[in-house]
């Protein structure tokens, strides 16, 4: 090769390097509820992370859809929560992060990418670090006639570099250790069960929105069943008279909102 030739090689391999290193700008990133305790996050460099994603609940938008998938998800073992997850972590091959035990149900189903935590365990999933905490509810996994017993039940805390800190509750009774998971995460936005009988009421869920001191109260698990009679207009009842100064915020089913406009 000669001088000149191989002084164009340089300067083309170095237009390559440049342009495949040219930093992906980051967009806003967004939530979409999807009904009951359904959830998607869409990270700011247009990762999607699914959280419970039972997709075909009745309050779901219809003929659901996603391009691809990044992550997925899943609190507890019932079935309105692990929902469709075992055949999107098949479908886009992405890592379903539950309990141990939920997360060895999943292989058993076919799932082959796994990630499984416990309270307190913490790990990375499209560029967000997805830390397990405390919930207080039952976990079981209904396969026929049998309950497989399915790990502890869990909240997720979700953070992402340059956005706010987002907590989804899972299903859960208050307890005093929202107050450590606002001491340790600070979450600025708290998705919360509101419904009744399997999960906190409004006035409980007041309660939990005080010791978790978000900015950004999202109520969910509410209104799917004629048994989950709670609404957000109890709970904005019950905030107020606790002269607490979150924001409610009542999502609709398939509408998405930016995380800058929940603040």
């Amino acid at each position: 090769m000669n001088r000149t030739c191989w002084k164009w090689a340089v300067l083309l391999g170095a237009c390559i390097i440049l342009v495949c290193n040219r930093p992906v700008a980051a967009m806003e990133p967004s939530l979409t509820w999807l009904g009951h305790a359904a959830f998607k996050y869409t990270t700011r460099l247009g990762k999607v992370i699914l959280i419970d994603p039972w997709i075909t609940n009745p309050k779901a938008p219809k003929n659901i859809a996603f391009k691809h998938v990044e992550a997925i998800l899943v609190t507890h073992g019932h079935s309105d929560h692990v929902g469709e997850a075992f055949e999107l972590a098949k479908q886009y091959n992405a890592p379903l992060v539950a309990s141990y035990e939920l997360t060895q149900i999943a292989v058993k189903h076919g799932v082959k990418n796994v990630l499984p935590l416990n309270p307190s365990g913490s790990v990375e999933v499209a560029g967000v670090k997805v830390t397990a905490v405390e919930a207080v509810h039952s976990s079981g996994y209904s396969e026929g006639d049998a309950i497989l017993y399915a790990g502890a039940p869990l909240g997720f805390v979700l953070e992402e570099y340059g956005s706010e800190t987002l907590y989804h509750a899972g299903d859960t009774g208050v307890f005093e250790g929202m107050a450590l998971i606002n001491r340790l995460y600070q979450p600025q936005i708290a998705m919360l069960p509101i419904g009744g009988v399997y999960t906190m009421k409004p006035p409980e869920a007041a309660v939990a929105a005080q010791l978790l001191g978000s900015k950004t109260i999202i109520p969910m698990h509410y209104g799917t069943f004629p048994a989950l009679t709670g609404t957000p207009a109890e709970l904005k009842k019950e905030m107020a008279r606790m002269g607490l100064h979150s924001t409610v915020r009542e999502l609709t089913p398939g509408v998405e909102v930016k995380i800058k406009d929940l603040m």
